[in-house]
């Protein structure tokens, strides 16, 4: 990662979170008869931004070692489409550093079979936005999934798989990926609390990264 300017380092997040939408408008197109050509795409894609994009969270070290994120074979039995039910009222405040404190708004749950019911947020504020981390039963553990958890939506940022023709919303534990602070310190993202954190392990989507690609304190 280059040393940009204020100027170039927001045109440059502009043009990765573009880069991102358009992905993901090509995962929902091709997902409709092929899911696991959708991710196919969606891992190759995520694969050339971080190794080309200036936004890139990798670190420069870390870039010169990338040879692809560490993704597993996609596996059609965690591809949900569900219904948001309506759960009590709760508020986060996240405090993220990079972009100061963060609020949420519970607005409903949703249950996954064989995971379990986790909480699906709004973010708060101008843009909006649905938000849903995870944080399953291997993360930090050897060879499982980042100890933070990691996003399957975040709709603001262009993580977006849809919805069904009946209104339900599109969850593919499949295309789980780690936020940017698994890859660099300078990110202090917000992370699944205990209404997004089950207790079986989730065996697929973006494993944790090595400790070549790992962010350091």
């Amino acid at each position: 990662m280059h040393e940009a300017t204020p100027l170039t380092a927001a045109l440059e997040v502009a043009d990765w979170r573009r880069r991102v939408a358009e992905t993901y408008a090509q995962v929902r197109a091709i997902a409709r008869d092929d899911p696991a050509g959708a991710h196919a795409v969606w891992v190759q894609q995520r694969d050339e931004l971080f190794a080309e994009h200036p936004a890139s969270p990798l670190t420069p070290d870390a870039r010169a070692e990338f040879a692809g994120l560490d993704v597993a074979p996609y596996d059609p039995a965690y591809r949900f489409r569900v219904a948001v039910e309506p759960a009590a009222e709760q508020r986060l405040e996240i405090a993220t550093g990079t972009d100061g404190v963060v609020g949420f708004d519970r607005i409903g749950t949703v249950d996954l079979p064989g995971a379990g019911r986790v909480a699906v947020w709004s973010l708060r504020g101008y843009g909006g936005g649905l938000f849903l981390p995870l944080k399953d039963a291997s993360a930090g553990a050897e060879g499982g999934t980042y100890g933070g958890g990691r996003y399957v939506l975040d709709t603001v940022k262009g993580a977006d798989l849809g919805c069904d023709h009946v209104g339900r919303l599109v969850v593919d534990l499949n295309f789980a990926y780690n936020p940017s602070c698994a890859y660099d310190p300078r990110w202090a993202c917000p992370l699944a609390t205990r209404a997004n954190t089950v207790d079986v392990a989730v065996p697929v989507g973006e494993r944790a990264p090595s400790p070549v690609l790992a962010a350091r304190p």
